[in-house]
């Protein structure tokens, strides 16, 4: 069998590693904004039935309960956006969406099997890279238990728990319902995150997890290409001391 050399010039693993990085870049460059709501249908007094957490890029800075009213500032990046006009509006939404939430909530009781207090969790979540919205999604979970999916950028549902499947349904036929999912992940949070992106950029701390990992990367390809470059200068590559070949 003829014998073929998987050896590659310093050319070659140079335009490698130039990929890479290009990859590594968009991967850094792309920002995330989850807004995680857990609703009761049944509260005592003084205790919240909405509770709101909103994350960017995995980050928690924002806290929001309906007992109070009131979104609570948290971490630099928090401080940063509390000082901004979309605070008051973001202030008001979390509100109305926690009343929606648990009007979906209220609705579905029947079907939901159990005596007591029932809980909806909802995460919206939305992406944006390269200036536009990549991602936006919505996922139900009932009691606990992950129900259902919303891709909001395909307008299609995923049901996890087959017993959820009547809700899916009974939500799929509502189209203003599903107009009503798409303008909040799509339109509302495609804003925000491209809003609050600014103020990311200028935090000092390196937070995100993919800026320590991607340079992590890089340290360790820089010093594969580096070895290889060594051993061509020495010949050691020409002479087939250091190839890998196959047979």
């Amino acid at each position: 069998m003829q014998r073929m050399s998987l050896t590659c010039s310093p050319v070659h693993l140079l335009s490698l590693l130039l990929l890479l990085l290009i990859a590594l870049e968009i991967m850094v460059g792309a920002h995330s904004l989850c807004f995680s709501f857990t609703i009761k249908s049944w509260s005592r007094p003084g205790q919240p039935w909405c509770e709101a957490q909103v994350f960017m890029n995995k980050n928690l800075f924002l806290q929001y309960d309906s007992d109070s009213n009131m979104v609570k500032p948290l971490g630099l990046l928090g401080k940063k956006v509390n000082a901004t006009s979309t605070w008051g509006e973001l202030t008001q939404t979390l509100g109305e969406v926690g009343r929606d939430l648990r009007m979906l909530l209220l609705d579905i009781k029947p079907q939901i099997k159990t005596s007591g207090p029932s809980t909806l969790q909802v995460e919206m979540f939305c992406q944006r890279k390269a200036e536009r919205c990549t991602g936006a999604s919505w996922q139900f979970a009932i009691n606990g238990e992950k129900s259902l999916i919303l891709d909001a950028m395909k307008m299609t549902w995923t049901v996890i728990n087959h017993e959820a499947s009547k809700i899916k349904e009974t939500w799929k036929k509502d189209r203003g319902l599903e107009k009503y999912f798409r303008k909040l992940s799509v339109g509302d949070c495609n804003h925000w995150l491209r809003e609050f992106s600014e103020h990311w950029e200028v935090m000092p701390e390196p937070t995100d997890t993919w800026i320590i990992l991607g340079a992590f990367i890089l340290l360790v390809l820089m010093g594969i290409f580096l070895i290889i470059y060594i051993r061509w200068q020495k010949g050691e590559w020409q002479a087939g001391l250091w190839p890998l070949r196959m047979s």
